[in-house]
């Protein structure tokens, strides 16, 4: 379905860039994956898409907290693919809580991450897709950028961004073959939420599988999470000519979360 496409994933050395970075590569894409962790655990992962789905993956190591590394990382992907058809903008971090009790500097730097790289991203992608004329624009977004939770207001606000900012994306690039869609996961079982689950283990004296309930049960009425295969099939969808006219949506993908 996409051979012969290069994609860009962000934050895709584990988790849900992963899913997605290993779902493309799967249907044909040559992938670029980017993040932090172990580089022998990267490697491997980077080995195994090339030897799996037979395409070519490299991984690039940058800072998408600043700027400058955002396009210059966006730059040295195309060059390393001969150019760009696919971007995920996925990489973000967490941090709760109060507003009053906020750390500045958590705040600075979840809207650099979560926010500010994905327009840094699609700045610097824009003119390779433009060229061409086709291109595609996923951002991973999150039931929170549609809805709130409390303790959450830097994540809220960057993801309530990114919602924003794929529309504007659609709309200053509609009919020129380029898309810009956002995918909104709800509860997904990444080493971040499995962080939330033990601690609401600990602090309620129960089980992890009676806390990860607990948790689904809270916001996700299908008490089921979603998974990160699920997520890339959704960026292959929006990757084929079946969305070509999906463009400034908000795809969600959150067990009926946000149907509340």
């Amino acid at each position: 379905m996409l051979d012969g496409k290069r994609a860009v994933i962000t934050g895709s050395t584990s988790g849900i860039g992963l899913g997605i970075a290993r779902e493309l590569a799967s249907n044909g894409a040559d992938v670029v994956i980017n993040g932090f962790g172990d580089p022998q655990a990267i490697e491997k992962e980077r080995v195994n898409i090339e030897l799996e789905f037979a395409v070519k993956a490299h991984y690039i190591n940058a800072d998408l907290s600043r700027a400058d590394a955002t396009r210059a990382f966006i730059d040295e992907a195309a060059r390393l693919l001969g150019g760009i058809d696919i971007l995920v903008n996925n990489a973000g971090v967490q941090h709760t809580d109060l507003i009053e009790d906020f750390p500045v500097e958590r705040w600075d730097a979840i809207i650099a991450l979560n926010l500010s790289a994905v327009f840094h991203g699609t700045a610097a992608a824009l003119p390779y897709m433009k060229k061409q004329g086709w291109g595609r624009i996923i951002n991973i977004a999150s039931a929170h950028g549609l809805v709130a939770s409390a303790a959450k207001s830097a994540y809220v606000a960057a993801k309530h961004g990114v919602v924003g900012l794929t529309k504007v994306t659609a709309l200053e690039n509609a009919g020129n073959g380029v898309t810009a869609n956002a995918i909104c996961p709800g509860w997904v079982r990444t080493p971040l939420v499995e962080k939330q689950i033990e601690a609401i283990a600990q602090a309620q004296n129960m089980g992890v599988d009676e806390a990860a309930k607990s948790l689904l049960g809270e916001k996700q009425p299908s008490l089921q999470f979603v998974t990160p295969k699920q997520i890339g099939g959704m960026a292959v969808f929006l990757a084929s000519e079946a969305a070509e006219q999906i463009t400034g949506a908000s795809m969600s993908m959150d067990g009926g979360w946000t149907a509340r």
